[in-house]
């Protein structure tokens, strides 16, 4: 079910997703689906924890693979980003920031989530410092200045901005982290 609403929440976004279409997509009642969710914004925090859950378990397996520091921030900058034009996770990520303002459990929602990205990735940047493969720094900061400029690209690629795709995106990202932690590129 959730699968399916991340679907239908990307191809039109929260706004013109109606209960009863999404119901007649999973062969169920609009009534059934509001039972379990309530309303369409805790049906789209639910889509989009989901969705980041199944993150988590890879970030987690990425976290304890036998690989070089820089290896490892590679690929967390790959798994961060968006596949490209309308990808379903970023299009639910926009919904629920267009939402917070005024949605406090919306907000409480997206910052414990967030929290989760920043937590791996000072983690994994605290372990390159330790082994002396990265610049000794204040890894939560380096973490959470390096998420908002992955946040920034990630909204002109989900968006279909001329000039930005997943491919450019990776390679803006990881030429900004490795500035960030202090590696020649």
């Amino acid at each position: 079910m959730l699968d399916e609403a991340m679907a239908a929440i990307a191809e039109n976004g929260l706004a013109a997703l109606t209960m009863s279409a999404l119901a007649e997509r999973l062969g169920t009642s609009g009534g059934h689906i509001l039972y379990y969710f309530g309303s369409k914004d805790l049906l789209l925090l639910e889509a989009l924890r989901w969705s980041e859950a199944a993150l988590a378990e890879e970030r987690t397996a990425l976290l304890a693979r036998r690989l070089t520091a820089q290896r490892k921030l590679d690929l967390f900058l790959e798994l961060y980003l968006p596949r490209g034009p309308r990808d379903a996770r970023w299009m639910l990520w926009i919904e629920l920031w267009a939402r917070t303002p005024s949605n406090e459990e919306l907000h409480r929602a997206q910052e414990e989530m967030d929290q989760g990205w920043q937590d791996d990735l000072a983690t994994l940047l605290a372990k390159g410092v330790a082994r002396g493969r990265f610049a000794p720094m204040d890894t939560t900061a380096r973490a959470g200045e390096l998420l908002a400029l992955l946040d920034g690209l990630s909204t002109r690629v989900v968006l279909g901005q001329r000039g930005t795709d997943h491919d450019r995106a990776l390679t803006v990202a990881r030429s900004a982290a490795r500035r960030l932690i202090g590696q020649p590129e």
